[in-house]
């Protein structure tokens, strides 16, 4: 990359802040608004599967057209228009079939933008790669105001004003990247033949990090299902909950300032075993101590290290493994192990368990499962820097 070229970062910091503005409402929030429409803890279970299972397909689809044409904001740009377009439709549908139907088809759209976005940005940088925590900040900036915002609103005039904000919330997504520049020609690195996907991804440091990607994930499902109305269950009102969010969210703000001083001092390899310990701690915790306020403060602040530092140090080992024009594959690939195949299978299961073993079992399953990724990183996992 040419010593003159700026990135861009305010354009590329506007769609994370936006984007992640769209998550602090979806996270936090839309189990609740499922939860109005009478929908059972395994229905409720299975939509928001079908919400994080479109990240198994449409991540890699998208990313395969990027790499092939090479403009992937533009392809971005498509998408996010096309999520905003279809969110809509939400309007009015009450049913569980007409909702699985509009889920799956805008979050096709919506679950496709984010990893070309990270492989954009990505390219952008170029040897300035370790700015990227610093512009992902602005993400989570976005996902504080919103939750803050939302939480006393969804207080004084019920859950339905969830759709109304969402729709604005898709539409700033796609007005943002309409003012990102391509990443064409950015990226002068050689490029490798498409056909080393499969060499690399069967190394076996590779593979345990997808097996570890997928576990990690897997084991927030029943957080990201369940949690909201968890503490409602125990007490805690609309204002309480989103402050909590918040918090998980801050803290992630201040692990991501970090990240770079971190990577150099300690490589990737100890912060990603420091990540998933977290996680092993924060729902054992979250099994046992969801009376306390001051336990479930602290375990919120864990998520500084089991989503913040994770997710961090994951776009780390993405970037040094995946190359040129296997960017936007990898970083597809990432997303659909991690937050589709991970994510989805997590909130399926949790819904059931949740139905037949309870909250205090589904989240030491989830614990036992990050454990299990903890073994798998010490093993197979190497150092970089």
């Amino acid at each position: 990359m040419s010593r003159q070229y700026r990135p861009p970062t305010g354009r590329l910091s506007s769609f994370y802040f936006f984007y992640f503005s769209t998550l602090g409402i979806l996270v936090p929030y839309w189990g609740l608004y499922l939860k109005s429409l009478d929908f059972s803890p395994a229905q409720i279970g299975e939509l928001l599967a079908i919400l994080v299972g479109t990240k198994i397909v449409a991540p890699y689809i998208w990313g395969w057209i990027a790499d092939h044409t090479g403009n992937r904001i533009r392809i971005v740009q498509i998408g996010s228009f096309l999520a905003a377009l279809s969110f809509m439709l939400v309007f009015g549908v009450k049913d569980y079939w007409g909702m699985a139907a509009v889920m799956m088809l805008y979050s096709f759209f919506w679950n496709a933008i984010l990893p070309q976005y990270e492989a954009g940005t990505m390219n952008h940088l170029g040897e300035n790669h370790h700015r990227y925590s610093f512009i992902r900040s602005w993400g989570s900036i976005g996902f504080i105001m919103m939750v803050m915002l939302a939480g006393p609103m969804i207080d004084e005039q019920g859950v339905k004003v969830i759709l109304p904000i969402l729709t604005v919330a898709f539409i700033m997504i796609w007005i943002a990247t309409m003012f990102t520049p391509s990443d064409q020609g950015q990226d002068h690195t050689s490029e490798p033949e498409a056909s080393r996907m499969i060499s690399i991804i069967s190394r076996p440091e590779v593979a345990g990090l997808l097996a570890i990607f997928f576990l990690m994930q897997f084991s927030h499902g029943s957080y990201y299902a369940f949690f909201s109305i968890y503490l409602e269950q125990n007490g805690y009102s609309k204002t309480q909950i989103g402050q909590y969010w918040a918090l998980s969210v801050l803290a992630e703000v201040m692990v991501f300032l970090l990240v770079p001083w971190l990577i150099k001092l300690m490589g990737v390899k100890p912060l990603l075993v420091i990540s998933l310990s977290a996680a092993v701690v924060r729902w054992i915790l979250t099994a046992w101590y969801v009376d306390s306020a001051l336990v479930m403060f602290f375990s919120q602040t864990l998520h500084a290290a089991t989503f913040g530092l994770f997710h961090a140090v994951a776009i780390f080992f993405v970037h040094h493994y995946f190359k040129a024009k296997l960017q936007g594959r990898g970083q597809a690939l990432y997303s659909s192990i991690s937050f589709g195949a991970g994510g989805a299978l997590g909130s399926l299961l949790s819904g059931y368990s949740w139905e037949t073993l309870g909250p205090s079992s589904t989240y030491l399953f989830s614990s036992g499962s990050v454990f299990v990724a903890v073994v798998i990183c010490m093993i197979f996992v190497k150092n970089i820097r």
